[in-house]
């Protein structure tokens, strides 16, 4: 405040408030006798009670700022110093705010992958699912050309063949080609025992049996059966169908289920 007596620097501490009780009671013990001490305080309290109201979070004037670091022994503080403060605390805060919002979108990434994932491993059963079907209905259609083909040949010759004590109701047509194949639908067969399968037999004049193959029938006892011709056999005389070891056996020993004569 530029005053020459020793407590004139004094007056700003006084009125915010920043004197010791000893400095206080000093201090107005000084303004009873000095007439420019009293009329400073009195210009500085309406200013310092306006700022108190007008702007809270404004600290005081570098000056008494000055001063008062200058009482505590403290290191001098610029007036820039709240600023820079308040520049690292945002600068903090929008890092974290930016770090919360990466986890989210890296959270839904990861959500997004396992869905991601989750259908591609779908999408590869339903294509093995159809490579399986394609390829189970190419065989199927194979058969289907290789029966047609049976039953037109030149050579074809049917055999029908009926239900023995076993099975009275089962019945079967098979279609001979010596060039072309045997074909065989049954229907009626009894369900096969655990273990146990039914087999095509082949009979020749002079001959022994000999085996066309084995037939699992469906839940509704049907069977559609493309074999090989034996090729140890000209012309069939008879057909036959028993129920064997699940493997086959190379001459029948179980129970006769169908039997036919050639025509």
């Amino acid at each position: 405040m530029g005053m020459d007596h020793p407590l004139g620097d004094q007056a700003e501490l006084y009125v915010v408030g920043a004197l010791t009780p000893a400095e206080r009671a000093e201090f107005e013990a000084h303004l009873a006798g000095c007439a420019a001490c009293a009329a400073e305080v009195r210009a500085l309290a309406p200013a310092i009670a306006a700022l108190a109201y007008s702007a809270p979070s404004a600290g005081p004037s570098p000056a008494v700022r000055d001063r008062l670091m200058a009482r505590v022994g403290g290191p001098r503080v610029s007036s820039r110093r709240p600023a820079a403060w308040q520049g690292s605390w945002l600068a903090a805060a929008a890092s974290i705010a930016i770090a919360a919002a990466l986890a989210g979108y890296a959270a839904q990434l990861r959500g997004r992958v396992t869905s991601l994932e989750a259908q591609l491993r779908e999408a590869r059963l339903r294509a093995d699912a159809g490579e399986r079907q394609v390829a189970d209905a190419r065989r199927a259609g194979n058969v289907a050309q290789s029966m047609i083909a049976v039953l037109t040949a030149p050579d074809v010759a049917r055999v029908d063949l009926a239900g023995q004590a076993a099975a009275p109701a089962a019945a079967a047509r098979a279609y001979w080609s010596r060039s072309r194949g045997l074909v065989v639908n049954a229907t009626n067969l009894p369900p096969l025992p655990a273990g146990r399968t039914y087999q095509m037999w082949v009979i020749a004049a002079q001959q022994p049996p000999i085996s066309a193959g084995l037939l699992k029938p469906d839940p509704n006892g049907r069977a559609s059966v493309m074999f090989e011709t034996p090729v140890d056999i000209a012309q069939p005389t008879a057909m036959a169908v028993t129920i064997e070891p699940e493997a086959g056996v190379p001459s029948p020993t179980g129970a006769m289920y169908l039997v036919g004569q050639a025509h």
